[in-house]
Formats: structure tokens, sequence, C-alpha cells
């Protein structure tokens, strides 16, 4: 299994190369590639977007469990290599007979973010970019279990990327951080966790404006928000494309399945306390 995700990745890279050499590769902006991770690229001065953004997170250990998320968000670039997004969520649950939660089906009003973003380094004038992010939200139910809740939370997010061959083959890492705090409204309870990570993706541009590709993502959930008591880790990987559907509107498409975890004090083979089997994320934008 540790030898998937490099397969698939060699995959690709052969793949590119066979191209036919009339293909025109367009210039890879990676503001919108992904679906998990994020790019260093952060649009051009006085760029305005509108963007609709819905995850699931699929699958616990025993019973049914379904999280669908529904986020709205509106970008702008007011300076160079900066950009402000602000949004709103709606989440829905259909949760029946897992182990530690209560069954729930509900739909309702999640919470509200913002997220900032700089770009310290181009990759066109450096040996690779490099972008800082800083995404913080409050939410009125908890993301895990849909309990009612005042929940804050802040990622950290450190990208970087390299065009491995120009207009044709990107590879990317991010390193982030997440502490969050939650106080549930019923019992008053408050609880502090973070969660750290790393991830790794490879794309290439099949044809002008539609590339695909794969994402790996390591994860590591701590109680505290110092990650002071480890809780669990998980290893996601899967699919992503992103379509360039017109001069002004985009899709980006991924999936990601657990495919190693383990929650603390457990001999598990996946960590289905702490995190999901399956994770999906669609993604349109418009430019306005």
């Amino acid at each position: 299994m540790s030898f998937a995700a490099p397969a698939i990745h060699v995959t690709i890279l052969c793949f590119s190369m066979l191209l036919p050499p009339c293909v025109h590769a367009e210039d890879i902006d990676t503001e919108h590639l992904f679906g998990f991770m994020i790019g260093t690229d952060v649009g051009s001065l006085g760029e305005r977007e509108f963007q609709g953004r819905t995850t699931a997170r699929l699958s616990k250990a025993g019973g049914n469990y379904r999280a669908i998320n529904q986020e709205l968000e509106l970008e702008f670039v007011p300076t160079q290599n900066f950009r402000i997004e602000v949004g709103s969520s709606f989440a829905a649950y259909d949760i029946n007979g897992v182990p530690g939660f209560e069954d729930r089906q509900q739909l309702d009003w999640q919470g509200v973010s913002l997220d900032l973003r700089y770009k310290f380094l181009d990759r066109g004038a450096a040996p690779f970019g490099l972008t800082f992010a800083l995404e913080t939200h409050g939410d009125r139910i908890d993301e895990l279990t849909a309990e009612p809740a005042r929940k804050y939370g802040t990622e950290l997010t450190l990208a970087i990327d390299r065009e491995l061959i120009p207009n044709r083959v990107l590879v990317a890492f991010n390193l982030l951080y997440q502490p969050e705090w939650t106080r549930f409204s019923k019992t008053a309870l408050a609880q502090r966790e973070s969660t750290a990570g790393g991830a790794v993706a490879l794309m290439t541009q099949i044809w002008p404006g539609f590339l695909i590709g794969g994402e790996t993502r390591y994860l590591r959930k701590h109680n505290g928000i110092g990650l002071d008591e480890f809780a669990g880790q998980a290893l996601f990987a899967g699919p992503t494309a992103y379509l360039q559907l017109s001069q002004r509107s985009r899709l980006t498409l991924a999936w990601s399945a657990q495919v190693w975890g383990r929650p603390s004090e457990s001999r598990a083979s996946l960590d289905l306390v702490n995190f999901e089997r399956h994770q999906a994320r669609l993604i349109f934008g418009v430019n306005f």
C-alpha cells in the first residue's frame, strides 16, 4: 500500500510525456487546482470570484454516517499577492447507529469563515512558489457530531508548489496546523483539540484547461491545542480533476479514502473515531 501513491504519480508523469506535441498546454494556475489542498497562486490584482464548495464526509465505525457541508464564498484580491475570502456554510447530517453519536437527521446553518492568503514567492520568478494561509471560522454546531455548540477554529497552512515540466506537470506540498475550541450547548462541556499534518499532490495538464492527478494527506489528531495528547492518525489518498469550463468558470472534483490509520490505544487499521472512511469535494467557481 505504501507504493500506491508513488506508482500513481509515476503513471501520471509518464502519461503526460505521451501527450501529442500539437496540444499546447496553458499556464497552470494553482489557486483552485486542488480539492483538499491549496496552491500558491492567489489571483490577480482586482480579481473577484464567487465559489461554492460541497464537501461530503462518509462512513464511521459502525452504523450510518453522512455529513454534507455546503460553503458559499466570495473572494477578492485588494492588493498584489494578497487574497481575502469570506464565506458562510450550511451542513446536513444523517447519523444512525454510530457508536458514541446521537442519531440525527438535520439541516442547519453552520457558521462563517474568513480566509487570508499572502504569496511570498512566485514560482515564475523563484525556484518554487510559497504562500501562507490563515483561515478562521466560527460555527454553531459541532462539525463531527452535529451537536449544538460554539466552535472556533483556525487553520494555518504553508503551501509550496513547483512545475516539474513547465505548463504541464506540477507538484505541491502543504503543511498545516489547526487548533479548535468547542463548548457544547447542552452539557457546557469545553473541548480543545488540534490537527496537524502534511500533504502532497501531483497534477498534470492533459489538454488545455483540464488537469488530473492525485492528493495524499497525513493527518494527526490531538487533544489540546498544543498537540498535547495524541488521539489518532490517518492517511488519505485519492484522485483530483480540474476543468476550466469557460474563461470565467471552473470546476474541481476530488475524492479521498482513508487507506491507513489508527486511533489512540487501538490496533485498528483505520481511524474511524477521529476521521471518516471517505471524503469527497466538489468546487464550482466563477469570476465576475
